[in-house]
């Protein structure tokens, strides 16, 4: 999946990106994003690589900032993002009655191949097909859509890298990665420590151990939705009257996902993030299994990176994150209806421990 253009320099797998929810598009079909799963079924991202060389120019505060710096590498010329509510359909031809050969997701973007009357044909992973412009944003409208729904991303080069308490060497040791665990970054100092985000808390890590990387997403092939559904109906997930039953392996798998994201948050912070999954689930732009929400493309990093199924494997969740799950599959919502949440970076939402709900 090597691209030509400096939009898709690197690809990182299978991987849908943070929503924004002011933008105001039209509805065409609903959809959602391919499972990040150790087989690599999928969707895939597009991914802006800085390897360590480039830790210098990334000195900074904000998250926002590393984002700029990285979204300055896309060319906006050949740059198209989604302007869809949930998705849209990607056509063989330039026409409302060609084949259907893919979806489009909400925030997802690609690169334009060619336009004429009204269409554009696009590139967005391995989906390539045409799509209407007006459901598509081009230009500086695309770019300011990127940066964001974009992410700054941290991918460990290292084996047995220690994630410290503080930026020193001295800092406690929080946990030993190994190469290929996935971050998201804050901040980087003048020093050269990223500030990532370690189970809902800030953590450390030299910046010469990490690819940095700014990522987009990609929409689906045919192929791609065909084989994430197979894999979600594996999930096992039954309704009953909004509230979900499930077997005990799949509220673990939840449990695992909220000890990776919010282990380290307040009760409260833990169950919100439980409901943040449970509100995809019942959201028609996201795939309707907890299986298929958690391993959808790019929204969870320590899915995308395995985290979530060594703690799984490990059995080694804490009983609290259990106890969330449990709320959670049980209707409980300390955030209503909201389906994202981010560190906390000023955006408007309901700010719950490190965390900001939106």
């Amino acid at each position: 999946m090597a691209r030509s253009r400096r939009l898709l320099i690197t690809t990182l797998g299978l991987v849908v990106s943070l929503s924004l929810s002011s933008v105001m598009s039209m509805t065409v079909e609903a959809g959602s994003n391919g499972n990040y799963l150790d087989s690599l079924n999928g969707g895939v991202a597009a991914i802006l690589s800085y390897e360590n060389d480039n830790a210098e120019e990334l000195i900074t505060t904000t998250k926002e900032e590393i984002s700029q710096f990285a979204s300055e590498e896309m060319d906006v010329s050949t740059l198209v993002m989604a302007n869809v509510r949930n998705a849209l359909n990607v056509r063989a031809e330039a026409s409302g009655n060609s084949e259907k050969v893919g979806k489009l997701y909400k925030d997802c973007g690609g690169e334009i191949l060619e336009q004429k009357d009204g269409w554009t044909k696009i590139q967005s992973g391995n989906l390539i097909g045409w799509a209407k412009d007006e459901y598509l944003l081009f230009g500086e409208e695309a770019k300011e859509l990127a940066e964001s729904v974009g992410r700054t991303i941290a991918v460990t080069k290292s084996d047995a890298l220690n994630i410290r308490k503080d930026a020193s060497e001295e800092a406690e040791v929080l946990s030993v990665v190994a190469k290929g665990e996935i971050f998201d970054v804050t901040a980087i100092d003048e020093n050269g420590w990223a500030r990532v985000d370690y189970e809902g808390q800030d953590a450390y890590v030299l910046s010469e151990f990490l690819n940095l990387e700014f990522k987009i997403d990609y929409g689906e092939t045919n192929a791609e939705i065909k084989t994430r559904k197979e894999a979600e109906r594996e999930a096992k997930r039954h309704v009953n009257y909004g509230e979900y039953t499930t077997d005990a392996d799949t509220l673990l798998l939840l449990a695992a996902l909220i000890h990776c994201e919010a282990g380290g948050e307040p009760y409260e912070g833990q169950v919100a993030v439980g409901a943040v999954v449970m509100n995809r689930v019942r959201s028609k732009a996201y795939p309707d299994t907890i299986h298929g929400v958690i391993y959808a493309s790019g929204q969870f990093s320590p899915a995308m990176s395995g985290k979530v199924n060594r703690v799984l494997e490990s059995g080694k969740i804490y009983p609290s994150c259990i106890q969330a799950a449990e709320e959670a599959l049980a209707g409980v919502s300390n955030v209503g209806d909201l389906t994202h949440f981010r560190r906390n970076d000023g955006r408007d939402g309901i700010v719950i421990g490190n965390h900001v709900f939106h």
